[in-house]
């Protein structure tokens, strides 16, 4: 069976390690589970510098080194697939997620020791990737959903691989490869009060995608906007549209999953890494967050100062609280109230201006007056609402700056905002490249 070296790359380097890799976790149980040695170096958890990169890549002969992630960790990944390629040469370097899903002609051109692309999902490409090299077979030219360099070191895509329907076919994720000690102690997130104090934070991804077109933002291909085009010389690139395929796992692999973690790492806290939780809700006809609810609660997952009506005390309460995203247009008093009773005590909402014509132009499909709607009526339930923010749209000028500043006096919302930047593969990233 394949020697597996994942290499989660450094994100985020000026803030301490916050978030074990959900994803690269997931790959890392579904080739433990078909037999193959796994080893994970956790460069983003460590931050142990070159000398250990370099002792980690040289520590075993190993069949293929994975790394990858979304764009913001390629000066990470850069550095590994660069020491990959002269530290241990005979292994297959292989990356995969956003950043490269976004633009794969172009990042095996600025990678030259990046051997093998996964674009779009992994879950089933990985494994098949791996059983390849079970049988000393490096041909890709048949394995959907890569980019691979041929005999003359060019670059070329294979068909698209189709998303799996069935999420709860997925193995639970190996969090116990990574070094939770690191990550638990960073779980406090500046989100609620319940999330300040945690102690022993873990993420999760219940589901997959976002009924929304916002411009600046991209869905990574693994929400149905990934399709292959051909250029006049008659070679596949990706484009990234407006279609589609929202998926979920169902409440009990989600109750059952948060039940795992606490039984074996004894979490006190679940943050939910979805896009948007309501628009799940939305597609569920309104029973997908109800039914967590109360499946979390007859788990016996509820928090005890939620039960007890009482203010949280970290060293007392049992249960597991939680928080995720929202939108201004989908949620509902009766949903945020259930939430909450449940456990949840924040909830993103990506707000990004108070200006209606920015919130037009975005692509948001909400209002200023929906903005402070859902800060209000989020507020009355007893959940946090944390309300995103960005400055420096295209069209953002004086009177929408001053929009937003007026309504965060208003609120009474302390924010820094982010600085708008397109993520590669959204459609102002094309447009404004």
């Amino acid at each position: 069976m394949a020697k597996v070296l994942f290499v989660n790359p450094m994100i985020r380097e000026e803030d301490d390690p916050r978030h074990v890799p959900y994803g690269m976790a997931l790959l890392a149980s579904i080739a433990d589970k078909k037999g193959h040695q796994v080893q994970i170096y956790d460069a983003n958890a460590w931050r142990a510098g070159d000398r250990v990169l370099q002792e980690a890549l040289q520590a075993d002969d190993w069949d293929i080194i994975a790394t990858g992630g979304i764009s913001t960790t390629y000066g990470s990944v850069k550095q590994i697939v660069e020491f990959a390629g002269k530290y241990a040469p005979n292994a297959l370097v292989t990356a995969g997620g956003g950043f490269l899903t976004s633009m794969p002609r172009d990042i095996m051109q600025f990678l030259p020791d990046l051997d093998l692309g996964v674009v779009g999902e992994a879950f089933e490409t990985f494994p098949e990737i791996l059983a390849k090299l079970d049988n000393d077979d490096r041909d890709f030219s048949n394995v959907k959903g890569v980019i691979y360099r041929d005999n003359l070191g060019k670059s070329k895509m294979t068909p698209e691989r189709p998303l799996i329907e069935d999420l709860d076919s997925l193995p639970y994720p190996a969090w116990e490869m990574f070094p939770l000690d690191i990550y638990f102690k960073n779980s406090s997130i500046l989100a609620s009060e319940e999330g300040m104090v945690a102690k022993r934070r873990l993420d999760i991804n219940a589901s997959y995608g976002c009924s929304l077109i916002c411009r600046f933002c991209f869905h990574l291909g693994i929400s149905g906007d990934l399709e292959y085009i051909d250029d006049d010389h008659g070679n596949s690139d990706v484009a990234f549209t407006w279609k589609r395929n929202i998926r979920w796992h169902s409440p009990e692999y989600i109750v059952g999953l948060v039940k795992y973690a606490k039984e074996h790492f004894n979490i006190d806290f679940i943050g939910f890494l979805d896009e948007n939780l309501m628009t799940m809700n939305k597609f569920t006809k309104g029973v997908w967050l109800p039914e967590i609810c109360e499946r979390w609660i007859d788990a016996g997952l509820q928090p005890q100062c939620i039960r007890d009506g009482v203010d949280h005390n970290p060293d007392f309460c049992d249960g597991v609280h939680w928080g995720g995203t929202s939108h201004a247009t989908l949620y509902s008093k009766e949903v945020l109230t259930q939430m909450r009773s449940a456990g949840c005590s924040h909830l993103v909402y990506g707000l990004e201006s108070f200006s209606d014509r920015i919130l037009k132009n975005l692509g948001k499909g909400t209002t200023a007056k929906g903005n402070v709607n859902a800060v209000h009526d989020t507020l009355a339930t007893g959940i946090r609402p944390i309300p995103n923010q960005i400055m420096g749209f295209p069209d953002d000028f004086f009177d929408s700056l001053r929009d937003s500043m007026r309504a965060w006096e208003e609120l009474g919302v302390i924010v820094y905002p982010f600085l708008a930047t397109p993520y590669p593969g959204s459609e102002w990233y094309y447009k404004y490249k």
